[in-house]
């Protein structure tokens, strides 16, 4: 547990760790993963569920209760269902998408994974999926990438790709804001 101490801290890396090493324990880190970006995707998606989730006017049993039928109603079950329950119990909601990406941060560092984001201005195929995948693996000296694709179409084309702290932004928006900038400071 030590190494994992400097990549989770704080009450939300305490959860993580714990939800951690039990779904370790019961072989089943796949499902909570699963699970845990099911929800984290549907707080993302909501506002009313968000809302339930930050907003400190709703008691405890009322967020239990709001947020089993969110669960059941998504099909998330056994250890993440619980613990997220738990969470809702010990009035600790509010940081459960921290709680979510810590998790994930452990999951990624027990298998070797870096993670990395990617902005894309459309979804891409899995061709390219994969393609960018083998690209990024190869920049990260063979090891697996767990990779987050998201849409934004404010990027017009080209893609912003994130790994661990490296940034690379090859936007189009970005690249027309370029000469957008360059065209005002030569005039």
């Amino acid at each position: 547990m030590n190494g994992e101490a400097s990549i989770v801290s704080g009450m939300a890396g305490r959860y993580a760790s714990a939800l951690f090493e039990l779904a370790l324990e019961e072989k089943a880190l796949d499902a909570v993963k699963a699970d845990l970006e099911r929800f984290d995707s549907l707080v993302a998606s909501s506002p009313d569920l968000a809302r339930l989730v930050r907003s400190p006017v709703f008691r405890a049993d009322e967020q239990v209760r709001a947020l089993s039928a969110v669960l059941a109603r998504a099909g998330i079950t056994g250890l993440a269902a619980n613990f997220l329950l738990l969470v809702a119990k010990k009035r600790r909601l509010f940081a459960v998408r921290d709680m979510i990406k810590a998790f994930h941060r452990l999951v990624a560092r027990h298998r070797g994974e870096i993670s990395a984001e990617v902005t894309v201005a459309e979804p891409l195929s899995e061709k390219h999926l994969e393609d960018l995948k083998q690209a990024l693996k190869s920049v990260t000296g063979g090891r697996s990438v767990d990779l987050k694709v998201r849409v934004d179409p404010a990027l017009i084309g080209g893609l912003v790709v994130k790994l661990g702290s490296r940034m690379v932004d090859s936007s189009l928006r970005t690249k027309l804001n370029a000469i957008r900038q360059a065209m005002k400071e030569a005039s």
